[in-house]
C-alpha cells in the first residue's frame, strides 16, 4: 500500500515559498501556503529579476556561488514548467550580462575572474573599450572594458511571481493570504500554526519556513539563532521605449537592466531601516548619481517609478536551507538576500528533497544548515 503524503504548511508566500509549494505539489504532496500579506508583496515583487551568478560573484567558487549556478541552469526548464502550468506568460530574456570597469588596471581583475569562472562554464569574453561600445553603444565613454557573460538572463519579477502563484493554485496548492501575523504554535510533534488576528489554526505534518525577512522573528520559537535581518533595497525605473540598453549591465555601484515593456530598471540602494519600506530621496538620488555616469543619456532624468522591498540578509550571507537537527518536521528556506528570484528553482529542489528525506546531489548543503549559528 502506498504511504500517504504528509500535509505540508509553507510559511511565506514570496517567490521562495511559492516555488517550494509548486515543486512539492508537482511531486504529489498536499501543500498549504500561509502568507501574512499578499503573495510576492515584499522582496519578490520588488526585485529586478536578474539571473546573474557570474556577474554578481567575482570572488571565488564558494558554496553560495555553486548554489546560484545550479539554479541558473535549472531555469530554462523551470520557467517553461511555470508558464505551461499557470497558462501565464512572463519575460525570460537570455540577454547576457556585462560587468563594466572604468580603469585599464581593473581589466587585470576581470582577467582573473574570467579564469576561475570559465572553469565553471561561464564562456565569458574579455572586452576592451571598443568591443564594449560595439555591444552597448550608449555606454559612458569613460568605460575601459567589460566581461561578457552570454549565459546570464533575467525575468520580469512581478509577472513571474504572479505566474508561480497561479501555477500553485492550478495544481491544487491551497493559498491563504492576508492572514496578518502567523505564529508557530507547535512544531516538535506535528505542526500547528495560528493566525494572530483571527485565531484560525492550521495543522500539518511538516513545515517549510520561507517567510523572508521575518524568519529571524522565529528564533525564540525554535530555540536557535536565526540571524536574518531586513535590508531595505530601493530601486527606480525609467521609461525607455527605444530600449537603449541591450544587456544586463553591472558595475561596482549597481546594475541597469532593460525590460521588454520599455522600462529600464536601476538598482539598488540599500540601507538598514527595520521593516520600513518607505522610498527615500537620498536612496533614489544615489541611484540617479551613478547610473548617469554609466549611461549618460540618463543624466538629469528623473525615474517615472520608485519602489523598495525588504531583502532577507543572513549574518554570513548564505541562506538557511534544509532541515534542522532539532526536528525533521521543520525545513528552512530563508535568508536569500537579493537572490530569491535566481535561487527559486534550486531552493525548491533542495526543500522538496529534504521533505522526502534525500539530499540534493552536487551541492555542499552543510554550508547552508539552518542551525549553523547555534542555540
Amino acid at each position: 500500500m502506498k504511504t500517504p503524503q504528509p500535509d505540508i504548511l509553507v510559511l511565506g508566500g514570496g517567490v521562495i515559498g511559492l516555488s517550494c509549494a509548486f515543486e512539492l505539489r508537482r511531486r504529489g504532496h498536499r501543500v498549504t501556503v500561509l502568507e501574512q500579506g499578499r503573495c510576492g508583496g515584499q522582496a519578490s515583487g520588488a526585485a529586478a529579476g536578474m539571473l546573474a551568478p557570474f556577474a554578481e560573484n567575482g570572488e571565488q567558487p564558494d558554496p553560495f556561488f555553486l548554489l546560484c549556478l545550479q539554479s541558473l541552469r535549472l531555469y530554462p526548464d523551470w520557467q517553461l514548467a511555470v508558464k505551461e502550468t499557470s497558462g501565464l506568460d512572463f519575460e525570460y530574456a537570455r540577454t547576457g550580462s556585462l560587468y563594466v570597469v572604468y580603469h585599464e588596471a581593473d581589466s587585470l581583475v576581470l582577467a582573473s575572474r574570467k579564469r576561475w569562472q570559465d572553469a565553471y562554464g561561464a564562456r565569458s569574453e574579455l572586452l576592451d573599450a571598443a568591443g564594449l561600445r560595439r555591444l552597448e553603444p550608449n555606454i559612458a565613454p569613460e568605460a575601459a572594458g567589460a566581461l561578457l557573460y552570454p549565459e546570464e538572463a533575467h525575468v520580469y519579477a512581478p509577472d513571474y511571481v504572479q505566474a508561480l502563484e497561479e501555477a500553485c493554485r492550478r495544481t491544487g496548492v491551497v493559498i491563504r493570504d492576508g492572514l496578518g501575523a502567523v505564529e508557530v504554535a507547535r512544531w516538535l510533534d506535528g505542526v500547528e500554526l495560528r493566525a494572530s488576528a483571527s485565531g484560525e489554526t492550521f495543522r500539518g505534518d511538516r513545515l517549510v519556513v520561507a517567510n523572508g525577512a521575518w524568519a529571524g522573528l522565529t528564533e525564540s520559537v525554535f530555540g536557535m539563532r536565526i540571524p536574518v535581518y531586513p535590508i531595505r533595497g530601493q530601486i527606480c525605473a525609467y521609461e525607455t521605449p527605444d530600449r537603449p540598453v541591450r544587456h544586463m549591465v553591472f558595475c561596482s555601484q549597481g546594475y541597469v537592466v532593460g525590460k521588454r515593456n520599455g522600462t529600464l530598471v536601476c538598482g539598488a540602494s540599500e540601507d538598514v531601516a527595520g521593516f520600513d519600506t518607505t522610498v527615500t530621496r537620498k536612496g533614489i538620488a544615489r541611484l540617479e548619481s551613478w547610473n548617469g555616469k554609466l549611461f549618460p543619456f540618463l543624466s538629469g532624468r528623473r525615474p517615472f517609478h520608485e519602489w523598495a522591498g525588504l531583502r532577507p540578509a543572513s549574518q554570513d550571507g548564505f541562506p538557511l536551507l534544509g532541515a534542522t537537527s532539532r526536528s525533521a518536521s521543520v525545513v528552512f528556506a530563508a535568508g536569500h538576500y537579493r537572490n530569491g528570484i535566481l535561487l527559486s528553482p534550486a531552493t525548491a529542489q533542495v526543500v522538496a528533497d529534504a521533505i522526502e528525506g534525500r539530499e540534493t546531489a552536487g551541492l555542499p548543503l552543510g554550508a547552508f544548515a539552518p542551525d549553523r549559528f547555534g542555540d
